[in-house]
């Protein structure tokens, strides 16, 4: 830059413009710590642990059964086959275990679910007596065991008709699945702000308008997350589906994978096929859970 003086002296000006250091210098490497090996080593012999028992199903699934209780042990099967799947369908009625799986969970998860919605509101947004011992109570149904309740339970069953049929489990599923549902959905319920719920009821929305159109919406992630939570323990659930379910038509895929055990033997490639086929519904539901789970429930209710 070039300045000129009173006495008409013409002098010149250099700036240098400096770059800071961190700006000009490369990006380098992250710094490895002692710390942070023994954490990735440790993340990955968890995963190891975790996924190889899944990994081993679905290897011996695809075994011949001739090849299954072979030594050595293959990692991987030479001629990989799906005749553990093709006599799975053929010599069992799997399938209609399926479907029975699959009506009793998704309609007792729904149906826990909706009821557990309408409680948990009203625990949330109501206060009244005997509040505290409700959620204590909702909370001490979990630690009791079925097995102490079944001679009741299924001395009542019995006298309502209910023994082997889908509708009887389904009831015992529901109610099996409201408290926990009630006390998760309630915990979404207080961190959703009064001032939606209250602006809806301004507008003209009844108390039932502004929950169904103002706070499910906002409570999605919450709801289909113990939807999720019910659908899983129906369909994985063992002990009651054994005891009320007699026979093939009504019984479910857990007691269905109980019937491969013999006193004699066991039937390894069928029982590993019914169990990959039993994994894949849950797989899908976590997936459709971690998906919705991740949003920020009272994001959507403060965006703009």
């Amino acid at each position: 830059m070039t300045i000129t003086t009173p006495t008409g002296t013409t002098m010149t000006e250099t700036r240098v413009l400096t770059v800071p250091d961190a700006a000009k210098a490369p990006r380098g490497r992250r710094r490895v710590t002692a710390g942070g090996v023994v954490r990735v080593v440790g993340l990955g012999l968890w995963l190891v642990i975790t996924l190889f028992p899944l990994y081993w199903i679905a290897l011996t699934s695809i075994k011949s059964p001739g090849t299954i209780n072979r030594f050595p042990i293959e990692y991987w099967p030479s001629e990989p086959s799906f005749e553990n799947y093709v006599k799975l369908f053929q010599q069992s009625a799997f399938a209609t275990f399926l479907g029975n799986s699959a009506l009793v969970a998704i309609v007792a998860g729904a149906v826990a679910t909706l009821i557990a919605l309408l409680s948990a509101y009203v625990i949330a947004r109501f206060e009244f007596r005997g509040k505290g011992a409700v959620l204590i109570a909702f909370l001490l149904t979990q630690m009791i065991p079925a097995f102490i309740a079944l001679g009741p339970l299924y001395s009542m069953m019995t006298d309502l008709g209910l023994v082997d049929t889908k509708p009887g489990l389904i009831l015992v599923y529901i109610a099996i699945c409201i408290p926990f549902s009630t006390v998760m959905l309630r915990g979404f319920f207080e961190n959703v702000p009064d001032a939606l719920e209250e602006a809806a009821m301004i507008d003209g929305c009844s108390r039932l308008g502004a929950l169904f159109r103002v706070l499910v919406p906002v409570m999605t992630p919450g709801i289909i997350a113990a939807f999720i939570f019910n659908f899983v323990n129906c369909w994985n659930e063992l002990f009651l589906s054994v005891v009320l379910m007699n026979t093939d038509e009504n019984r479910t895929v857990p007691s269905a994978l109980n019937g491969f055990i013999s006193t004699f033997n066991i039937d390894w490639g069928s029982m590993s096929a019914a169990a990959v086929l039993t994994i894949l519904p849950t797989m899908a539901m976590f997936a459709l859970a971690s998906r919705w789970i991740v949003q920020g429930l009272t994001a959507g209710a403060v965006k703009e």
